[in-house]
């Protein structure tokens, strides 16, 4: 069966797997005081053109996600997202579980509006009753977005403003950072994205790893014992190897940013071959997450051999699903799901 389901189907680029067993029996330091985790934070804060980044490897979006957020806020504060924002709708409620509260504002396909947030923070302060509220203490987007939409240089900058007018970090969940980075609307890099976040994390799982983030605070801004608070979360890895040697190989010979480019170039081809089969989008995604307007029949029949995601409710008789392409698929694949149609 074909699976176009997600990004993460398939395990890790073989480089990777390479790597984990040719250091496999090297007896190594546990909890990140090893050499393979001293070198990928040198190889990405140069990456990163922030020499004095701090960085953290954690093994998972989710817990990524809820650790930054917890720790950054303060006890009185939440953070403000868009409505359809990975932690306002697909978390589980995990940023809710360490008491912190997701305050949601209108989507734009998928993306947050500075002036908006700007509103929304000022008039949060206007109100005589804020001392009985969840004060705005954090802005979340996320890179892609959901959607798999992008902020452009000048809607990141203008976020970035706000989040400095008000003195609120910006927190950008990069999960996808990879393919968003390689798509061809894309007017960012990583240099930008250091320069105008507070935090953010490059996501792994998602770009070729078998999983692992790196969260980066640029602004000398990580939490005071932050592996403490990690483990306090249940997420420090005692073998931070794991993670360590996997963004290592990532950031060695432009790795990373190779394989966002395969999910680029194949979800080009995966769009090219819906708009001439006469398919319609629900959204014009310049990333790897396309969604496809399906006739209900069509998606059942469809199914039998195809494994996609489901989105949303269209009509009474059509849905919106999610075709994902990755850093392992081929344009094999896409010509197979061309037949199919």
């Amino acid at each position: 069966m074909l699976s176009f389901e997600s990004d993460y189907i398939e395990g890790a680029h073989p480089l990777i797997l390479d790597a984990l067993v040719k250091s496999n029996m090297e007896a190594l330091s546990g909890y990140g005081a090893d050499r393979f985790t001293k070198s990928a934070k040198t190889k990405i804060a140069e990456a990163c053109s922030c020499p004095d980044a701090q960085i953290a490897f954690i093994t998972g979006g989710t817990q990524t996600n809820q650790i930054v957020i917890d720790t950054m806020l303060r006890q009185f504060e939440g953070v403000a997202a868009a409505s359809t924002g990975h932690v306002s709708v697909h978390e589980a409620g995990a940023i809710e579980y360490t008491g912190r509260k997701v305050l949601t504002l209108p989507s734009h396909n998928g993306k947050m509006d500075a002036a908006e947030l700007d509103k929304y923070i000022s008039d949060f302060y206007s109100d005589g009753n804020c001392e009985h509220m969840v004060f705005p203490g954090m802005a979340y987007i996320s890179y892609p977005t959901e959607y798999g939409t992008l902020y452009s240089k000048k809607e990141l900058t203008a976020l970035s403003e706000v989040c400095r007018k008000y003195k609120i970090p910006l927190y950008m969940d990069g999960a996808r950072l990879g393919y968003g980075l390689m798509s061809r609307e894309c007017d960012l890099t990583l240099s930008d994205i250091a320069r105008l976040c507070d935090v953010f994390y490059i996501g792994g799982t998602k770009v070729g790893a078998l999983c692992g983030e790196a969260v980066v605070f640029t602004k000398n801004n990580m939490p005071a014992h932050f592996e403490h608070l990690i483990k306090k979360h249940g997420a420090l890895l005692a073998k931070g190897r794991l993670n360590a040697i996997q963004f290592d190989t990532l950031f060695t010979d432009n790795l990373y940013f190779t394989l966002g480019k395969n999910a680029i170039d194949r979800a080009e081809e995966l769009k090219s071959v819906f708009i001439q089969k006469g398919y319609k989008f629900f959204i014009d995604s310049p990333t790897n997450q396309q969604f496809v307007i399906l006739e209900n029949k069509k998606l059942k029949q469809l199914a039998e051999n195809v494994k996609f995601s489901f989105w949303e409710k269209y009509d009474d008789s059509h849905t919106v699903v999610r075709f994902a392409t990755s850093w392992a698929t081929t344009s094999e694949k896409i010509r197979e799901l061309e037949k199919l149609l």
